[in-house]
């Protein structure tokens, strides 16, 4: 609940402006509530005006994206592109292709980019975009066709020092390597920072596929250390999704010790007592791209149920909601807690309602949000720009040692935040309140703009 009369008028400007964008309102209030902590310390940005200018947008392009798919039917889907912030550096954060993909989606992930980006320590701006375009089922000529209509108008709006676009649900590497050949068409240069997540034969970086995931695991480790006295050894451990982040998480979580039982999609989950074997699992989601209904078929001992949403009711030590926004509500952490869940860490942004984090926070579990503990993908996109600038390549233990260390520095920071904050050891308030300090002062230094 907001006491503070600033951020109660600028969030009751902020609702009255964007009434219908609900997930956007959200990720603003939940910031908000953790800088209640801090914000009668600050009277000079009441002054200044920076949460109106904070919560607005820099730029918001919107476009149409007409494709022509194998059938010769003209199919127009909407584009977007949100430069959010850019007090620190140029605009960075991914493109999403899918359906559910709005304004509102689009705001609250540019808004959550800025603070996750602050966090890295690597001057990014946040910025998010994407498409309301579905690659599922597409063939790669019409994924090639949306990308290049795409790119035809968004390659006007970016570039290495003013926004550097990724990938994110939907955009893997081939759509950012369409994206790419089409940037690098109508530009008439190899601007190789302009896009981060490439493949490694035109500028990629090892261990990007993985960071996220490891990312993930390398934070959540910290926590588990630092706050509880212990580690993945030994746990038992459910994953959400089972794209990119899901994957990789899964796995890293299994070098250090831990054992995942359920992963799911946007239709079911697979449970396997045994831990799910991710050489099927790879096989089934990188290859093959089916479902993971198929896990179920293959691998004797395992079953696979219908809807996603009941992955929580599965027993486990600690959960990492890796999917999608909003996937836990209240049922779902409740469930956690009822069957002993020791902590909940975020893979993917914003993927529990605030009914959920209360429950979670209420019953003391640890808790960490995605723009903390997923911010190792962020992190190193920042460290694949860094390699197409000074034109070297790093090695896969080069980068994931720089991750790792990274994701090591952003708990520090958070925790140390709480710690000021008077709440040691809530990470959320850490990380709302370490990432907006930075980008706060960096705006109140550059003026009025």
């Amino acid at each position: 609940m907001l006491t503070n009369e600033y951020l109660k008028r600028v969030y009751a400007q902020v609702e009255a402006r964007d009434a219908h964008e609900s997930e956007f309102l959200q990720a603003v209030r939940e910031v908000f509530e953790s800088l209640e902590l801090v914000i009668d310390k600050h009277p000079e940005w009441e002054a200044a005006g920076l949460l109106e200018r904070f919560v607005e947008p820099e730029r918001t392009i919107e476009f149409r994206v007409p494709w022509v798919d194998d059938n010769g039917v003209t199919r127009v889907n909407r584009g977007y592109r949100v430069q959010y912030n850019s007090a620190i550096g140029p605009y960075k954060g991914g493109l999403r292709f899918h359906p559910s993909v709005n304004l509102s989606i689009m705001k609250f992930l540019g808004f959550e980019q800025i603070l996750k980006n602050s966090l890295t320590s690597l001057p990014m701006g946040g910025g998010k975009g994407g498409s309301d375009f579905d690659p599922k089922g597409k063939s790669d000529a019409e994924v090639m066709r949306f990308c290049q209509s795409f790119m035809s108008e968004l390659y006007r709006h970016i570039g290495q020092f003013t926004d550097v676009p990724a990938g994110d649900i939907g955009v893997g590497a081939r759509e950012i390597g369409f994206l790419f050949g089409q940037y690098k068409k109508l530009t008439d240069r190899f601007d190789g920072a302009v896009l981060t997540g490439k493949g490694l034969t035109y500028g990629g970086s090892l261990a990007r596929t993985q960071a996220t995931g490891f990312g993930l695991c390398y934070f959540s480790a910290e926590a588990l250390k630092h706050l509880r006295n212990t580690s993945y050894e030994g746990k038992t451990v459910v994953v959400s999704g089972s794209g990119n982040v899901a994957q990789y998480c899964a796995q890293k979580v299994g070098v250090l010790g831990g054992k995942v039982v359920a992963m799911s999609d946007s239709q079911g989950y697979i449970y396997d007592p045994n831990g799910i074997n991710l050489d099927v699992l790879f096989d089934i989601k990188q290859k093959r791209r089916a479902r993971i209904s198929v896990y179920a078929d293959e691998v004797a001992g395992s079953t696979y149920v219908e809807g996603c949403k009941n992955i929580w009711k599965v027993k486990c030590d600690i959960a990492h909601p890796c999917a999608s926004q909003n996937e836990m509500d209240a049922e779902g952490a409740q469930a956690l807690v009822d069957n002993g869940c020791m902590a909940v860490f975020e893979g993917a942004n914003m993927p529990l309602t605030p009914e959920a984090i209360a429950i979670i926070q209420n019953n003391g579990l640890l808790y960490s949000p995605g723009k903390a503990s997923n911010a190792g993908g962020v992190a190193t996109s920042g460290l694949e720009m860094t390699q197409n600038s000074i034109r070297m390549s790093w090695s896969f233990d080069e980068v994931d040692e720089k991750l790792h260390g990274i994701m090591q520095n952003i708990f520090k920071a958070c925790y140390d935040a709480s710690v000021e904050c008077g709440k040691p050891g809530d990470l959320m308030v850490g990380a709302n309140v370490a990432g907006f300090l930075k980008v706060a002062n960096a705006m109140m230094a550059q003026g009025v703009v």
